[in-house]
């Protein structure tokens, strides 16, 4: 059985696709952009601004499903640059306290909406 998770915290889907769902003691969040779900604009002044907005809508999604950033066990970082890579992981890793969750980051040709970097998580209850 799943369970479908989504917010008016964060940004609603783009495209045929859930925030999260919940199957068993999983929860699989979407890929994140940098939508401000206020306003629904893209933040894109510097990469840290960008990546900081993405970890505040998981946030917001891991928070409807009643869990926050120490239930993750992996996550995937998607840059446009490579030479992000130093800025976006230091606030990424502000999110965390101990045990990092399992990740890998790679560069990609392209992004949605043309932002720079995407990142999805898959979380335990």
């Amino acid at each position: 059985m799943k369970t479908i998770i989504n917010t008016t915290n964060a940004p609603a889907p783009i495209g045929p696709y859930n925030q999260a769902v919940a199957a068993g003691n999983f929860i699989f969040l979407s890929g994140q952009i940098a939508l401000n779900p206020d306003n629904g604009q893209l933040v894109t002044d510097d990469i840290k601004a960008e990546t900081k907005q993405v970890m505040e809508n998981i946030k917001a999604i891991l928070a409807e499903a009643g869990i926050d950033f120490s239930n993750i066990v992996k996550t995937s970082i998607f840059l446009t640059d490579m030479q992000n890579f130093a800025q976006v992981n230091e606030v990424y890793g502000t999110y965390f306290k101990d045990d990092f969750p399992a990740r890998e980051t790679v560069q990609v040709a392209g992004l949605p909406k043309g932002v720079n970097v995407e990142i999805t998580v898959t979380a335990v209850k």
